[in-house]
């Protein structure tokens, strides 16, 4: 099927190419207008007991649900002076006029001691804010805030806006100045890196477009799925990342084997896109697949977060596929030998080098003469720096996932600063029950060690429909393990008789998120590890690779891990890399990292085995193919991960810390993908296992035989090159043996 695309881009160059840009110019016009179809988190669990408790507060104690918090402050007033009075009352009636229904709580209307800071030059006013839900259109809260937003300003005193929908606006702002960053920093290097590494202008250009393809491509995609369910905004992240990464990695694999298969065909251009779709098409597309298998894992869990992280993911990777076999190829065919244009100045290239004379050969042969010292040393090094991971302790995102200064961390730093320190909270809701009944509840509750008070806010209905609000409070931040064991702990407090008890909060929140996280993961490591050996089975005919490729993927991504732990969780190069440590993990993160990462490991996995594969059907001899395929594609790989670094690097330049740690897991993992594992491990391995690697029972052999996979499919590739092009050409191995 590649091949057959192949060849009908090479004689239609100018049909695929012009078919494109329409699509592309319709793609821009439509996926730039996702910035403001996406939706906000997603981090909490449907159907859990924090959602249920969440539901059932906004449903009987809708003014117990604090929307935004306003903090007005001033250095010279008190809240007891006229002026000060003054200028908050006006914003409260602003508020309440232009959206009836908002429940407003100031200091002036309750005199709650709560509401005013310890120097009294400060107050909070609390808003739950009118409106259905949280959802993204004029009719829900986030509607209303956007409504009033710019009336909550008091005039004469410094205000400072928090709660979820400020902390929204300034995740989403923040997304767009990182991206905008990230591009400004990683294009040109891309750019300059690809000039060096292909050695002229005109080959440099071409991931760079594939790139832009990509991305364009997935914001329409992704446009067109924010109609149906919603997207987290920070889909826009994974989006660039994975689009321009795997674009720049599948365009430097294509463009490499199309002038590779140029030097060797004598400048046929038509026979060496032929021979370049059969061979490196073939493993991109593959690579797509894989990949986009592997994102797709994280729509098994119930969080729109990590829903949408796959849905931008599995966009990106599949439009950066479908450019770079369509738009890319194209443009190969229109230039051929101009694909050199703008070469550097005594450059020449050398084609391909002999066997065994190239440093990359001599590395795989030196490895793979000492392959048990190898794979031990390696081993034990990914292992080493992996045993952070064991101590990981778990959150979620909260505010402190922003920069210092953005305005709603400001208000919150504020209110816990100058309010009476840092409190954490539980809010339990009981239906049913008598009165006698939730006083004795509250007392037991009160019970639970570490628990600082126990309140009941709040009752509304009578019998059975009959709620109660009970709010538990304790010191310290909701994110804690401490905290976390305290939610745990009430709602293993025996509840009232014929009475429904949901405990909700931050930190019972927490403790259903990560709860649903690590109880998916083992349907995810199921899921993903049978699409992979089916699909590297497809690829390869072996049922040995894979469950090879499974195990150093995992210990490679189990060190990146360990990094990212020893970084983000235990504060160290905190300064360097700008961030501060909250002192745990957001729990979706590792999942995040663990799909991409085992997507483009299998990325590269692919590419080194394809190679290997090709030279192992002529040859027969293992310890020559590994040689050979890490011959001609080491340098390709170890180029492609570093113009992939480039991309994740822009990312690590997040000023969004959950983002930013992302971007530095997955530098790390790339990086020692590229290197220690698919350079030294892989072929020590593969040394290890001789012809076993190629093992599969004969019935599976056979159905992968017959199908071409394989030889039989290059050989046909050459064949119908030589058909279309009217003329013979020899047919030359990567191990030296030639055939006609």
């Amino acid at each position: 099927m590649i091949e057959a695309w192949g060849r009908f881009v090479g004689r239609r160059p100018w049909t695929v190419l012009l078919a494109s840009l329409v699509i592309i110019a319709a793609a821009s016009a439509y996926g730039f207008g996702v910035f403001g179809a996406l939706s906000n988190g997603g981090f909490f669990v449907p159907g859990s007991e924090s959602y249920r408790a969440d539901a059932t507060m906004r449903e009987a104690f809708p003014e117990r649900v604090i929307d935004v918090v306003a903090v007005y402050q001033s250095d010279t007033l008190t809240v007891d002076d006229p002026a000060f009075r003054t200028a908050v009352e006006a914003v409260v009636d602003r508020v309440e006029a232009k959206a009836p229904g908002t429940v407003v709580q100031s200091f002036y209307d309750t005199q709650a001691p709560a509401l005013v800071s310890e120097d009294r030059h400060a107050t909070q006013v609390l808003f739950s804010l009118a409106g259905d839900s949280a959802a993204t259109d004029d009719g829900g809260r986030l509607g209303t805030y956007r409504t009033i937003e710019d009336d909550l300003v008091a005039s004469g005193l410094t205000t400072h806006i928090g709660g979820g929908f400020a902390l929204y606006d300034d995740v989403n702002s923040q997304v767009k100045v990182d991206i905008t960053r990230a591009e400004t920093i990683s294009m040109p290097l891309v750019f300059i890196l690809s000039f060096l590494i292909f050695g002229s202008i005109a080959a440099a250009v071409m991931p760079t477009l594939v790139g832009g393809v990509a991305v364009v491509g997935a914001f329409s995609l992704v446009r067109a799925i924010t109609t149906v369910t919603d997207v987290s905004v920070f889909a826009i992240n994974v989006i660039t990342m994975m689009g321009m990464g795997l674009a720049i990695d599948y365009a430097l694999f294509i463009v490499s084997r199309f002038r590779e298969e140029l030097d060797t065909q004598g400048g046929d251009v038509g026979g060496a896109l032929a021979r370049t779709m059969a061979t490196a098409g073939r493993t991109v597309f593959f690579s797509g697949i894989i990949v986009t298998a592997s994102l797709s894992s994280l729509l098994i869990f119930p969080l729109d977060f990590l829903k949408s992280m796959g849905y931008g993911g599995m966009a990106a990777v599949l439009v950066a596929m479908v450019a770079s076999l369509t738009v890319l190829p194209a443009v190969l065919a229109l230039l051929g030998r101009r694909i050199d244009w703008g070469h550097l100045p005594r450059r020449r290239r050398t084609g391909r080098h002999a066997l065994g004379h190239h440093r990359w050969a001599r590395l795989a042969r030196s490895v793979m003469r000492r392959p048990v010292v190898y794979v031990l040393f390696i081993s034990a090094f990914l292992l080493l720096i992996g045993s952070p991971i064991l101590g990981a302790r778990f959150g979620a995102v909260d505010e402190r996932a922003l920069p210092q200064d953005a305005p709603s961390r400001v208000a919150l730093d504020l209110i816990r600063d100058e309010f009476g320190g840092e409190l954490s909270s539980a809010d339990v809701l009981v239906r049913g029950g008598s009165q006698a009944d939730i006083v004795a509840y509250a007392d037991r509750l009160g019970a639970v060690p570490g628990i600082q008070a126990v309140t009941v806010v709040g009752q509304t209905g009578a019998g059975t429909d009959a709620v109660s609000l009970i709010q538990a409070t304790w010191e310290g931040n909701g994110q804690t393990e401490e905290s976390q064991d305290l939610a745990r702990d009430l709602r293993a407090v025996d509840q009232p008789p014929d009475t429904a008890v949901d405990v909700g909060g931050v930190s019972a929140s927490t403790v259903d998120l990560v709860q649903a996280i690590y109880g998916k993961l083992p349907a995810m490591a199921a899921m993903v590890g049978v699409i992979m050996m089916v699909l590297l089975f497809i690829a390869f005919g072996s049922v040995v690779l894979p469950i090879k490729a499974i195990t150093m993927n995992t210990v490679s991504i189990a060190a990146s891990f360990g990094v990212v732990t020893w970084i983000f969780q235990d504060g160290h190069l905190s300064g360097l890399l700008g961030f501060e440590s909250p002192g745990f993990l957001d729990a979706t993160e590792p999942i995040l990292m663990l799909a991409i990462l085992f997507g483009l490991s299998m990325d590269y996995e692919v590419f080194l085995l394809s190679r290997i594969r090709e030279d192992y059907d002529v040859t027969g001899d293992n310890t020559a193919a590994v040689a050979a395929g890490l011959q001609h594609t080491g340098r390709i790989i170890t180029s492609a991960a570093l113009l992939l670094a480039v991309v994740i690097g822009g990312f690590a330049t997040s000023e969004i810390v959950m983002i930013k740690m992302v971007g530095v897991g997955m530098l790390v993992a790339v990086l020692l993908d590229a290197t220690v594992v698919r350079a030294l491990l892989v072929p020590a391995t593969m040394r290890l296992l001789g012809r076993l690697n190629w093992w599969a029972p004969g019935p599976m052999r056979r159905w992968w035989e017959r199908h071409g996979h394989g030889r039989a499919a290059l050989e046909s590739a050459d064949l119908d090159a030589v058909a279309d092009t009217g003329s013979d050409y020899q047919v030359t191995s990567a191990a030296g043996h030639t055939s006609t």
